[in-house]
């Protein structure tokens, strides 16, 4: 049976408060869905619609240059999007990224260490400043897995609201999935019937079984696991000294998280094989972990977004990589152009957890998406509430009409 969607989710205004609303039906190639209750395969619901405290609205500008704003806290990083509608999409005005570690250390002691929350508590101070500064009119911040696993995540919350003023919302594995979908799924190669969309993190995994349709995919099934660069890594021990030991410590990497896709191979492998009757399989990755492949697989000097974005890259090419990279000293991963120091410890974590994804749904072709989860928050919030303000447009329209 498929799970109920989660509650409305909470957002914020400037003035501090609340706003929740309800899902509503719609039809849109920019991110809007329609909401269903149940069944075995549900569409992607919308945000919320914001309702102003008091039942008060105040002065704002027009929609189209109002800022949104959407910030990701991830197990490795912190990042920040602020954006203004713009026709059925959105134009990003500000950004901001930064490696926080939130999760470093987690799965040792089951807690968020105080040095790795002093590091995100940094980073999200400068996102407030941002959020102020862009004159932010509608913002969402969630957390995912570093604070859905630690023990103490919920006292982090609240220290995150009391000194930067952002509210925090822990959001489920699921929720996340569907996040990740609703902001990369345009880059999807086109095509009918079942793909997977995959996104690795710094704590967990999501894979989510799509079908396409003519707006935003039916999701027809998805799993959550607890690997990902950072959980996985710190599991699996030290490097070994010698490219034999590293590539020994490689396979079991391998093994461990294609032993967590063990259940959603079982259950996707009818699928697979009547989507592999009717063409080449589909597969997008959102993740850190594809776009620096792609990087490298490119040959670039230094990280180029716009090369990456969208890019289609042979699968063979990206295992070749990942063999390469397994058998590498971390010296010499740190050498490399877009790996660098920050995710020279954690990049072969990443290629283990990619190459079990292109065994369980061995794709010729690999989309990658530089984009995710604040994109799908962006397009949920601009949605919903453009919905809204159309609304609200037709009402005054219909009272002036009334009055003469």
């Amino acid at each position: 049976m498929a799970e109920q969607f989660p509650p409305a989710a909470s957002v914020q205004t400037p003035d501090g408060s609340d706003a929740r609303g309800a899902e509503r039906e719609r039809d849109s190639r920019d991110g809007s869905v329609r909401a269903s209750g149940s069944g075995q395969s549900d569409r992607i619901p919308q945000e919320t619609e914001p309702r102003r405290r008091g039942g008060a609205d105040f002065r704002r500008p027009p929609f189209h240059r109002q800022s949104y704003a959407a910030i990701d806290l991830g197990t490795n990083n912190c990042r920040l999007l602020i954006a203004r509608p713009s026709g059925e999409n959105f134009v990003v005005i500000d950004a901001f990224s930064r490696v926080v570690r939130l999760g470093e250390g987690l799965a040792q002691n089951g807690c968020l260490s105080q040095q790795a929350m002093d590091r995100a508590l940094g980073a999200l101070k400068v996102c407030a400043d941002k959020l102020r500064r862009r004159n932010v009119y509608l913002a969402r911040s969630v957390a995912t897995e570093a604070c859905r696993r630690a023990d103490n995540g919920e006292e982090f919350i609240d220290r995150v609201r009391r000194e930067t003023g952002i509210a925090l919302d822990i959001i489920s594995a699921r929720e996340e999935a569907r996040l990740a979908v609703l902001g990369c799924h345009v880059l999807l190669e086109p095509g009918r019937g079942p793909a997977v969309i995959f996104d690795i993190g710094g704590g967990s995994t999501e894979l989510v079984l799509i079908e396409s349709t003519d707006t935003v995919p039916r999701i027809l099934d998805w799993l959550s696991v607890p690997w990902g660069v950072v959980s996985l890594t710190e599991s699996s021990g030290p490097e070994g000294g010698d490219a034999c030991s590293r590539v020994a410590r490689y396979e079991r990497m391998r093994s461990l998280v294609s032993d967590s896709f063990a259940a959603f191979a079982e259950r996707s492998s009818p699928v697979r094989s009547d989507a592999a009757a009717r063409g080449p399989l589909r597969l997008l990755g959102t993740s850190g972990t594809v776009t620096t492949l792609a990087s490298l697989h490119l040959d670039l000097p230094q990280y180029d977004r716009r090369a990456v974005d969208g890019l289609i890259v042979p699968s063979e090419s990206m295992r070749d990589i990942s063999t390469r990279l397994s058998g590498m000293s971390l010296d010499e991963r740190r050498e490399l152009p877009c790996i660098g120091r920050e995710r020279a410890d954690l990049v072969v974590a990443g290629c283990a957890i990619l190459e079990a994804i292109l065994d369980l749904w061995p794709a010729d072709r690999l989309g990658v998406a530089d984009r995710g989860i604040r994109e799908g928050i962006l397009r949920s919030l601009i949605s919903a509430h453009g919905q809204g303000e159309k609304m609200r447009a037709e009402v005054r329209k219909q009272r002036g009409q009334g009055s003469r």
